[in-house]
Order: C-alpha cells, then structure tokens, then sequence
C-alpha cells in the first residue's frame, strides 16, 4: 500500500509531530508500506532524499515559518501544483496528513479536493485542538474519512465541537523501546563536563513559557535551598515550527528571570540531539513537565518513563493519561510552582520512590506505548478506511 502523508515540519525541526513522523514512518516501511512525505523546507539543504526507507519532499510551500511572514496570497495555484504532483508521482491508496486542520484553508482544501477527484481515503491525525474559527471549520466541513486522536482529550475536544464519533479514534504515540534501553548515559558528559557529579532535574520540553518553563525557574528557586548544587535543564530547540514567533521573546523572559533569581549557575538552557535527549533521561534523577497549556499528549512523558525514570506532570490535556498519580509518577495543578517545589523534594530525597515510579512507568511503556502497537493500530485504521 502506498501512503503519502503530510505535515508541516519534519527533522532536524524539533517537536512531539516531527519526532512522532521520525518514528512511524520507519517503522510502516518495515511493515512494507510505501511512505512518502512532503514537508516544509525550513531552510534543509536536500530537497529530496531517503529517510530510513520514507520519501522525503521538502517545500517552502509548507514551510509555516516562511508563510506566516509572507502570508498566502497568490499561492493557490503553486500549492495545487505542488500537491497534484505530489500525488500523481507517489500514487497513494491513502492520504495521511498531521495537524493539516489548522493554519491554512488552501492547503487542507487542496488536498480535500484532490482526495476527491481521485477517490483517496482522507486520514487526519490530531495532535492538537486550538480554539478558532479556522480549526472549527476544518475539523468540521473538510470530508475527513477518519480522524486519529493523539489522546482520549483530544478525542474528546473534537467530539465536543461535533465531529462524528464514528470518524473518531484515539491512537496513542509510541516509541523505541529498545533504543531507550541502551545504556548510553555518560557519553553527554564529554560535551557537557558541569553535568558530572550533579542532581539533575529534567525538563525535556520546548523552552517557551506555555511548557512550564517559568514554572520550573520559580520552583527550582525553593529547590534550591534544600540542594544548593541542583542542576535544572532546560531543553531548548532551535528548529521548531514557531508560528506566532513566540519563542525568541520567551526565551528573553526566562533567562532574565533566571537572573533576577540568582540561579545561572544552576540552570543549563542549551539544546540536545534525540541521542542526547537518551543520555540527559539517563543522567537525570527525574523529569518534570509543568505544562501550562492542555498539552496534548506528550511525547517526552513516555521516554523519560521508559529510561526509568518518573515525571511530576501538570494535570493538563492527556498528560494524565499517561502519568497515574504515585503509581508512576505525580501530578500538579498548572502554574502552581510552589507544588512542583514541594514534589520534587520529595523525589530528591527518597531514591526509593523514584526507582518505584520509574520501575512502574518502565514497565507500562513497555505494556502500552511501544512503536509496534502505535503502529499495528495505524495499519488497522488503513485498513478500515481503504479502497477495495
């Protein structure tokens, strides 16, 4: 079966839809599909290439970074252009697209149409819900065969602005398991020699203020008293898909925060490889991820969970899901940094309850949200949808 899927942004841009396509998309040519991917150019220097089996076509035409500064007026033709070439050099039995309900009409309308001339099932996964005008009309009025929910939140967001729960189904990320096992963890330390020797909180999420990054600055002040020589990392990115061209400005007011309270020299905001990310869950005592927004899933809580190690999460979208209060990790409310404070203390000073949430939420990875059942549930969804 041939597959051509769709989304905005693909590695080295960093984010939970970019590193989920770098995931599934291997792994369904394993499972001998054909996956093609066009994707925006940001900037890469090969326009075409091969990634672990996947067909890769870069454009500025879905480069969102690029179109927010320039708009789209006068693309309509070029993105027709772009699409049906697309299509009719790939020859998919089913379109699969990534978050293509939002951010731009003449795209999702393109394809729409493009799935209807030539009779090709419409697959929309959701990574996200946001509230606009925009995302109501393109979760609603394009003729979508089947929607994938990245989590029961989502699933339940789009239920409750009319999609039809028949179209509706939730399919949980999945990850490399057995990646995440290899012991790997003081290789970083080469790079990063202030890490030795160090208590290591974890923050493994995009550094703009919606993650919880002025949660985790504030909180690491209080930390800070009990374990003067804390060490708090901040992962930050420099590809990602920055929309709003928010994360310049947040980065600005988190590192003048971090300076008004004194702590440069117990935070390190730098950003990591996905191998490196391995060697930083290695070394970390736990994670933490003070989302202030409904996060919609999160990626990050499973690999963290599948190194061992827990994750204090903000009771926000489908993080607790995931994170089971005291079974595998704990659970605060948003933007409550006192909170955060007070549980990871209470990490830090017993390695006993972090080797039994770690081993807890170790083992419910292993169980529930490995790369093999994401993708043996993908496959049915394909197989339910396609045209006999």
């Amino acid at each position: 079966m041939n597959i051509a899927m769709f989304h905005w942004a693909f590695p080295p841009t960093t984010g939970g839809v970019e590193t989920h396509l770098s995931i599934l998309c291997p792994e369904l040519v394993k499972n001998g599909y054909n996956i093609s991917l066009l994707t925006g150019s940001n900037g890469a220097s090969k326009m075409e290439y091969s990634y672990k089996g996947v067909k890769i076509k870069r454009s500025r035409l879905m480069d969102l970074n690029w179109l927010s500064r320039r708009g789209f007026e006068g693309l309509r033709n070029k993105i027709d252009e772009l699409f049906f070439s697309f299509i009719e050099e790939n020859k998919p039995d089913i379109i699969h697209v990534h978050n293509m309900n939002y951010y731009s009409e003449l795209h999702a309308y393109t394809l729409e149409k493009i799935a209807k001339e030539k009779n090709i099932p419409l697959i929309l996964t959701a990574h996200n819900v946001w509230d606009s005008g925009l995302f109501l009309r393109l979760s609603l009025d394009v003729k979508w065969n089947k929607i994938i929910a990245v989590s029961d939140f989502i699933k339940r967001e789009l239920d409750g602005i009319g999609v039809p729960p028949k179209k509706l189904t939730t399919i949980y990320h999945g990850i490399d398991v057995k990646n995440l096992k290899k012991k790997r963890g003081k290789r970083i330390l080469k790079k990063f020699p202030e890490l030795k020797d160090r208590k290591i909180i974890l923050h493994p999420a995009r550094t703009i203020i919606e993650k919880g990054c002025d949660v985790s600055i504030k909180a690491l002040k209080l930390i800070k008293k009990k374990f003067p020589d804390i060490l708090l990392i901040l992962c930050g990115t420099r590809h990602i898909v920055d929309w709003e061209s928010r994360q310049e400005k947040d980065i600005a007011y988190l590192l003048h925060l971090i300076n008004r309270l004194g702590l440069e020299d117990n935070i390190l905001m730098d950003s990591f490889s996905r191998e490196q990310m391995v060697n930083l869950y290695q070394l970390a005592e736990f994670s933490i991820y003070p989302s202030s927004f409904e996060e919609p899933f999160g990626l990050a809580i499973i690999e963290s969970l599948s190194c061992g190690k827990p994750m204090i999460v903000t009771d926000c979208g489908g993080m607790p899901e995931i994170i089971k209060n005291g079974e595998n990790g704990l659970i605060i409310k948003r933007k409550d940094y006192s909170a955060l404070a007070q549980k990871s203390l209470c990490l830090l000073k017993s390695e006993q309850l972090r080797q039994e949430l770690g081993k807890n939420g170790k083992k419910m990875v292993e169980e529930r949200f490995t790369v093999e059942e994401m993708t043996k549930n993908v496959i049915d969804i394909y197989n339910e949808v396609k045209v006999v």
